[in-house]
Formats: structure tokens, sequence, C-alpha cells
């Protein structure tokens, strides 16, 4: 299961290494989607990308600052620094593609 993470700990994680965060819902059909897919790069990836998820619901705060508008939203992190962004599903490939970049 992959790491959920809050407004408590959400800064002191993306300063940690790159990091893949997914702003997702339990309501969200692309969202569960995407979560098998994200859990098996987070096994591949470990040690490389920490790739961790929050909760659009619980989190208000995070979804505004970073202007979530639609989900599944993806917001990568490199050096505490949002590098890329994608919205929606992605295929593995394009996930790859993403981590690739900020590893």
């Amino acid at each position: 299961m992959l790491e959920i993470v809050t407004s408590e700990n959400f800064y002191e994680v993306i300063k940690s290494g790159p990091v893949l965060v997914d702003f997702y819902a339990d309501w969200c059909g692309p969202c569960k989607m995407i979560a098998p897919v994200l859990e098996e790069l987070s096994q591949v990836y470990s040690g490389v990308v920490r790739i961790v998820k929050v909760n659009v619901n619980n989190d208000k705060d995070l979804a505004i600052k970073y202007q979530i508008y639609s989900i599944p939203n993806l917001l990568a992190f490199k050096n505490g620094e949002l590098v890329k962004q994608v919205v929606g599903f992605q295929t593995k490939t394009n996930l790859i593609k993403i981590l690739e970049e900020i590893k």
C-alpha cells in the first residue's frame, strides 16, 4: 500500500528526495485504475523515487495550494521543487517516463 501523506508531513516528504505525489479521492474511478500501477512502480523504484498519495478530501489545503481541480493529478518533486504535473489517468509507460525524469 502506498504511503498516504497529509498536510502535517507533506513538505517534509517532498524535500526527502525525488517524490511523485498522487492527488486522489476514494470515489474516483480513474484514481482506482492508476493505483495498482503506482503500487507496482513504487516497488520497482524503491529507494530511488518515493511515490506517495494525498487524499484531496482530507487535505483540501494542499489541493487548493497546488490547484488540483481534476484527479488523478500527479505532481513530481525534485529537491522540494515542483518539476512536473500531469492530470488524468496515465499509462504505465508515461509514469515510467516521469519517474525516470526525476530520479
